[in-house]
């Protein structure tokens, strides 16, 4: 149950009115109404990340769901697993990313990504064994994409625990 009560997004204003007419009623946004218009900035971030980034979209999602994961932010990993879903991946490669970089299923970039993100969460900065590798197969602008991807979605994770954000019944679609 949510730590505190969700916010009435009829009374948002300024920016906030605007990017609510854009959302789904999911309960991370209806959270972060109380944040003002922090939630403008927030949404076109991840907006920015999730559909205009080069990073391909299966090893995106790998990385989102593996920072839900380190972060035991179970809201996180539930809506991820269901865009991974969407985009093809298959159950085996959801299930390894839970079980971690040894877990059989995976190729080798993805494991390299899912190295990357463990060390990236734990270590703040990536080892030079495992940025090397990927700055190699991805080049510099998909490697920055996955870091900041990495780092949104940790944000996104402390937030969605420090409120108890509750998964929804049933997920609304974008209007």
């Amino acid at each position: 149950m949510a730590r505190i009560p969700y916010f009435d997004t009829s009374l948002a204003t300024g920016r906030a009115a605007a990017a609510y007419e854009k959302l789904p009623a999911l309960n991370i946004f209806r959270m972060m109404g109380h944040s003002g218009e922090l939630i403008d900035g927030f949404t076109r971030l991840g907006t920015q990340i999730l559909n205009f980034s080069s990073l391909d979209p299966i090893l995106r999602e790998i990385a989102i769901i593996r920072v839900g994961v380190l972060s035991g932010a179970t809201y996180e990993v539930f809506q991820h697993e269901r865009i991974a879903r969407r985009l093809g991946m298959s159950e085996a490669i959801v299930a390894a990313i839970r079980e971690g970089p040894a877990a059989a299923a995976i190729d080798d970039a993805q494991r390299e990504v899912m190295v990357f993100t463990d060390d990236v969460v734990a270590n703040v900065r990536a080892s030079d064994a495992t940025f090397e590798p990927l700055e190699r197969r991805l080049g510099y602008k998909a490697l920055q994409e996955l870091t900041i991807t990495i780092g949104y979605y940790m944000l996104v994770s402390r937030f969605l625990e420090t409120f108890d954000v509750d998964i929804e019944e049933q997920t609304p679609e974008r209007p």
